[in-house]
């Protein structure tokens, strides 16, 4: 029988404002795959992301591309090597995922995962402001768990402590996105080691991060920005801790899998991390995450509408997704 794709621009509302080291927004634009064999259907969700060239138009001229060959039957093996990484990639692939548990009548966590899966907890993410403000965000949620908090701006000391002293019980991870520099990225470091951080994200810009080589990790380093798919893994050597892992990097669930083997054998710490988007684009994320050290799949928390159905969240718990809406 023969396979249609189809694809459709949506957006969300975000909930407030949402800021990192490179500008704000207010509401999350996703592209939305569905392919059909005339009877199952399966969807995905992207989020094109501007840092890595990506748009609306991209990938849709993308997916536009590949339409014969996603219709002709490509399989999620074969994706690899006919569709570059990246958001479009990670819809289609998500959709096939999702089209292959209803055509065979299993979950897609019987292939994806070693395990039943189980809830995970989440971090919630602090968006970047004035230390006043970020410390009133980290005592609204002072119970959770897990912040992740946005930094990479001046002053990010003075944000440091605000947000570790409003939440003295959290583990706190810093995404500097970037924005820390030569000239003070050891200062913060030894804050962030001074308020018991867990982990810091990307302090500097991918590329220029050399000197990450020549300096003490008094907190363990994370890369994002730097590493998208295991076959870059090697340039990582002496520079990072641990890997974020998100799907619209890795063009999809498959991809991913095979980045969090590769780290793994590598001696890398796992975060699976996301954009800022639906239920569905976390729910094969949640599957990923059963192997992780920290999770940071809250998109749909920060939304001020998610899908319906969506994903189950119990304050930072996260439930596998159920297969009305993935899997």
């Amino acid at each position: 029988m023969s396979r249609r794709m189809d694809y459709q621009v949506e957006s969300f509302p975000i909930e407030g404002q949402f800021r990192i080291s490179r500008g704000a927004k207010t509401q999350a634009d996703v592209v939305t795959c569905r392919i059909t064999d005339g009877i199952h259907s399966g969807q995905g969700e992207c989020v094109p992301y501007a840092r890595y060239g990506e748009s609306m138009d991209s990938v849709a001229d993308t997916l536009e591309k590949a339409r014969a060959e996603i219709e002709k039957g490509i399989g999620r093996t074969e994706l690899l090597e006919a569709m570059a990484p990246g958001a479009a990639r990670n819809a289609v692939d998500c959709a096939l995922w999702d089209l292959e548990a209803k055509m065979i009548g299993h979950r897609a966590h019987q292939k994806a995962c070693h395990i039943l899966p189980r809830p995970v907890v989440t971090a919630v993410t602090i968006s970047l402001d004035e230390p006043g403000e970020m410390a009133a965000q980290a005592r609204a949620n002072a119970l959770r768990p897990l912040l992740k908090v946005k930094v990479g701006s001046t002053n990010d000391v003075a944000r440091i402590h605000a947000v570790a002293s409003a939440a003295p019980n959290s583990r706190i991870i810093l995404d500097a996105n970037e924005g820390w520099t030569e000239d003070n990225i050891k200062e913060n470091l030894l804050a962030a080691a001074q308020f018991h951080v867990a982990l810091v994200e990307q302090p500097l810009p991918a590329g220029k991060d050399e000197i990450l080589r020549h300096m003490p990790h008094p907190v363990p380093i994370c890369a994002d920005e730097s590493v998208h798919t295991a076959e870059r893994l090697d340039e990582l050597n002496g520079l990072y801790d641990a890997v974020n892992i998100k799907l619209d990097k890795t063009g999809g669930l498959t991809a991913a899998i095979q980045l969090r083997q590769e780290a793994r054998a590598r001696g890398y710490g796992v975060m699976v991390g996301c954009m800022v988007g639906t239920s569905l684009a976390m729910a094969p994320a949640v599957l990923l995450a059963q192997d992780a050290d920290y999770v940071d799949l809250d998109g749909p928390l920060l939304l001020a509408r998610d899908r319906a159905p969506g994903l189950t969240y119990a304050g930072s718990l996260i439930s596998p997704p159920e297969p009305a809406l993935w899997g």
